[in-house]
């Protein structure tokens, strides 16, 4: 009896480690199925950013801040459309900077068809570790360009070949290391050829020509690329989420206000303002949103690459209207006034890569109502020292009146010796020495003392 109860207690003591042994076992498997269904189902991380239109520093912040937290989230591949004509020269180098740089696999892709990537585009286009376009797409033209008066200007040729050289160092810098076409890639600055989807794929420019995002990443998956300090990775892009990153609100709006002929109107709405609160104070409204639009042309201006010379221009213009408002010069000055805002409008932004500044429309658009507005505003200042004042004792100098008591000669200036009415009161009044005004005769005020009026006679009867 005893055999039996001692067997049955190594059975059950058996049985409970044998169950505690396939929990705990059950328990360690669990996590690496899980884990293994999680691996299964992960899907790359990739980062879209978009280039639409001019490149420009708040642009270039943008595109520049999203391949930052695309690396801080370590994501699988960053996508970065475009659509531009070009852009500024410092823009353009902190996106490229900011490409080649950056751990996470960078492609740029001209997208939609229609596209293009042109000028500072073409550069960032051949900076990436991949560069894709769509069909109906086209690329290059990439040569430094001046403009004046929206049209093309020759420059000193050693300027020109200064500006050419580097440029074509720059690219070299960088294509021949994406194991690109770097000669073919040169003439796009020195001889401004472009090139279609087609002639660029064929001359090694870009690696692929894609309908769409969903092809360009389904003909990535599984290959290995080279990045730019040689090292290889391979793609896996079987399973993609896709993660579309905008511009801030600060960034819509910034990017608003940076554009060259917004900059122009704003300088001169808040120039225009502040003018018309310092001759008309008191208005309030002017010097208030005059003040907002002069800050926010401030921060513009830190932003752009502003020339002196175009602000000194538009301050020269300013002072020519002021002038012509105060000597008769005929218009001389008031034109001249205009050709000096145009010119600065011009010159304002200083491009040397691409024609992108204040066009001659919007110069003419604001220079003209700008003078107009400046020169009336100064006439009618001039014009109101000259007015007589129309109230207190002052608006007396001058008037002229009926004597209603003769006015006789008097011992001495300033004594009481009649009574005149004036603006249809009476006052007391007091006549030159040694002269009497008789009653009915018309008198003007040439000094107010007081309660008393000294006058003299207008056309006076003979005695």
């Amino acid at each position: 009896m005893k055999a039996f109860r001692s067997s049955r207690r190594l059975i059950l003591v058996v049985s409970v480690f044998a169950v505690a042994f396939l929990a705990f076992a059950a328990r360690v498997a669990a996590p690496d199925s899980a884990s293994a269904d999680s691996s299964a189902a992960t899907a790359a991380n990739v980062v879209q950013l978009r280039i639409d239109g001019d490149i420009e520093p708040i642009l270039a912040e943008y595109i520049v801040n999203g391949i930052q937290q695309a690396n801080r989230e370590h994501a699988t591949l960053i996508l970065i459309t475009i659509n531009t004509p070009g852009g500024l020269d410092t823009s353009m180098r902190a996106i490229i900077q900011a490409i080649l740089n950056s751990p996470v696999p960078v492609v740029t892709y001209v997208n939609p068809t229609g596209s293009r990537a042109a000028s500072a585009g073409f550069f960032i286009l051949l900076s990436a570790d991949v560069a894709a376009m769509s069909p109906g797409t086209d690329t290059g033209a990439a040569s430094p360009v001046m403009e004046m008066f929206g049209q093309p200007a020759k420059i000193d040729e050693t300027m020109h070949n200064k500006i050419t050289n580097e440029a074509t160092a720059y690219m070299r810098s960088y294509v021949s290391r994406r194991n690109r076409n770097a000669d073919l890639a040169i003439t796009a600055v020195t001889d401004a050829k472009a090139f279609s989807e087609k002639e660029a794929l064929d001359g090694k420019l870009i690696d692929f020509v894609a309908n769409s995002p969903e092809d360009l990443l389904a003909k990535l998956d599984g290959r290995t690329i080279t990045r730019f300090d040689g090292s290889t990775t391979q793609l896996a892009l079987s399973h993609v989420t896709n993660e579309p990153i905008g511009m801030t609100a600060r960034e819509r709006f910034l990017s608003r206000i940076v554009e060259p002929d917004v900059f122009f109107i704003l300088l001169i709405a808040g120039a225009l303002g502040i003018y018309t609160e310092f001759t008309h104070p008191g208005l309030f409204a002017p010097g208030v949103f005059g003040g907002i639009a002069l800050v926010l042309a401030i921060i513009s201006m830190q932003m752009l690459p502003v020339n002196l010379a175009g602000l000194l221009l538009i301050v020269l213009a300013l002072a020519l209207f002021v002038l012509e408002a105060k000597y008769p010069t005929h218009g001389v000055l008031g034109v001249g006034g205009v050709v000096a805002m145009v010119l600065g409008a011009l010159f304002l932004i200083r491009t040397p890569w691409t024609g992108m500044g204040v066009s001659i429309g919007t110069a003419l658009g604001v220079a003209l109502p700008f003078a107009v507005i400046v020169i009336i505003l100064m006439r009618l200042v001039l014009r109101s020292r000259t007015w007589k004042q129309a109230t207190g004792k002052e608006e007396l100098l001058a008037e002229e009146g009926e004597v209603t008591e003769p006015v006789r000669s008097a011992p001495g200036e300033g004594d009481i010796t009649g009574m005149v009415r004036i603006h249809g009161e009476l006052w007391r009044a007091a006549g030159p020495a040694g002269q009497t005004i008789p009653k009915g005769a018309r008198v003007r005020v040439r000094k107010v003392d007081g309660l008393t009026l000294e006058v003299e006679p207008v056309n006076p009867r003979p005695v």
